[in-house]
């Protein structure tokens, strides 16, 4: 069969490519090795995680808030089967949710793992096998990432595990050891700790989410320790062994001092991804990867014209909405369209409770580029949607240049920040100063009222609720 387009994995990248090339003309195919569309973020991912983390966020709110709000009920249980039960359905109904749309838009599906033969050929082979191969135009790699496990310590899918394991426990961990304080040890440690588990964070750096402005790192560690996690930060792991009903892992400061020594019944290490070309043939057309990424130039090309690369295995912040910009990219490019990505405003989020969301510059970043910038803060503690929904833990941070007052980045710890976030992709898109936001209506009561004030305390001081 020939195809003017074949994208190699259908994760958010990859199908996203596929529908925008087929809207745009193209007779488009996708190859998929798993039995069921979506990639890491729907089947093991960015959904399921989101399922657990909703369903753990439930039961937490019953326990601690529900007699607050005036709701009596008899105290709650955990039914972590019915938790991973309902994330399982929410799973299937996005992937089927995909395959209509291959469907819908007339892309052929094909299962199994895509090698290449030549720069225009792939073979297919199945589960069984059985091996179809095709011709294409172009073609795109969008296969994804994997969990990085840590030199000494592999993963045994049993107590030392990834996050995948993660979203299939069968029970509720005594004491859960996450490796990794980012955002997935955060928000799988998460979980685990709102239905019951003691849980341990030992991260290597000196802060949580070390990629994200440090404010809202030092607010994410407050909030947590409320939720009882412990956290040994500036720590480096230097063995961790499965000793059959327990995991035993050892660490030591960095800044010299006592190892620790923890033991629990489940250790997840979480500290970043791997580009995952594994089984893709590139010897066979000359591509050669750069510490496992695919080089590119700007137009997601490979240094084969006619083959390109998107999403996890490029450079770049591993995140699904990334992927899918990169992929609409390269379809409405093959059209001979002129896109453009704007890798500064892609925002990043955090989906512990509450979330955590930033887009633009840090102020670690303005401070080491010399930037002179101005800073505005407004806690959700000072406004009155948080405190008739009981959640006043956060606050927005707008970071404005100075001298011409245009926004420069929005990080924000708090409810519904995942959300809010776009607002400021939107501000930051058209230039908008903090000035300009802070003269737009926001309607009362709201938690986007936050980012205005914090936009008004960026300009003078002028901040009206506290």
């Amino acid at each position: 069969m020939q195809y003017n387009v074949t994208v190699i994995g259908s994760g958010p990248g990859g199908y996203v490519a596929a529908i925008r090339c087929a809207q745009l003309g193209f007779k488009t195919a996708i190859i998929e090795k798993y039995n069921t569309l979506g990639g890491t973020c729907l089947n093991v991912g960015c959904i399921p995680s989101k399922a657990l983390l909703d369903s753990s966020e439930h039961f937490h709110n019953a326990a601690h808030t529900f007699k607050e709000h005036g709701i009596d009920i008899s105290e709650p249980k955990v039914n972590l089967t019915q938790m991973v039960k309902r994330k399982g359905e929410v799973v299937k109904s996005n992937v089927e949710g995909i395959a209509f749309l291959m469907k819908k838009n007339k892309i052929d599906v094909l299962t199994g793992l895509g090698s290449f033969v030549d720069k225009n050929t792939i073979k297919v082979t199945a589960k069984d096998g059985k091996e179809t191969t095709i011709t294409s135009d172009n073609i795109i790699i969008a296969t994804g990432s994997k969990p990085t496990a840590l030199p000494f310590a592999a993963f045994d899918k049993k107590r030392i595990i990834s996050s995948t394991e993660a979203l299939e426990l069968k029970e509720v961990p005594k004491h859960l050891i996450v490796v990794g304080g980012g955002v997935i040890g955060m928000e799988l440690g998460s979980v685990y700790a709102r239905i019951g588990s003691k849980v341990s964070v030992v991260e290597f750096l000196d802060s949580l989410i070390p990629t994200m402005d440090g404010t809202m790192g030092k607010e994410l560690l407050k909030v947590t320790k409320k939720l009882g996690m412990d956290f040994y930060l500036g720590h480096k792991v230097t063995a961790i062994e499965n000793k059959g009903k327990e995991v035993i892992l050892k660490a030591e400061p960095k800044s010299g001092g006592a190892a620790i020594e923890l033991k629990g019944d489940y250790c997840l290490v979480s500290v970043g991804r791997r580009p995952y070309t594994d089984g893709l043939g590139l010897d066979k057309v000359g591509i050669e990867t750069v510490k496992g990424v695919i080089p590119v130039n700007d137009h997601f090309q490979t240094k084969i014209p006619n083959i390109y690369a998107i999403g996890d295995v490029v450079r770049g912040a591993m995140l699904a909405h990334k992927a899918e910009e990169e992929g609409v990219m390269v379809a409405e490019q093959l059209a001979g369209q002129k896109p453009h990505i704007h890798y500064l405003l892609i925002p990043g989020v955090v989906y512990t409770w509450p979330e955590v969301a930033s887009v633009g510059y840090t102020e670690e970043q303005l401070k080491a580029d010399g930037k002179a910038y101005k800073v505005g803060n407004f806690p959700y503690k000072a406004l009155g949607r948080a405190r008739a929904s009981m959640d006043i833990d956060g606050l927005v941070k707008i970071l404005a240049d100075k001298n011409t007052d245009e926004i420069l980045g929005v990080h924000i710890i708090g409810a519904r920040a995942a959300d809010m976030i776009a607002a400021g992709v939107v501000a930051m898109e058209y230039r908008a100063s903090a000035e300009d936001v802070s003269r737009m209506s926001h309607a009362h009561p709201t938690y986007m009222e936050a980012v205005k004030e914090a936009c008004l305390a960026a300009t003078g001081n002028r901040a009206i609720h506290i």
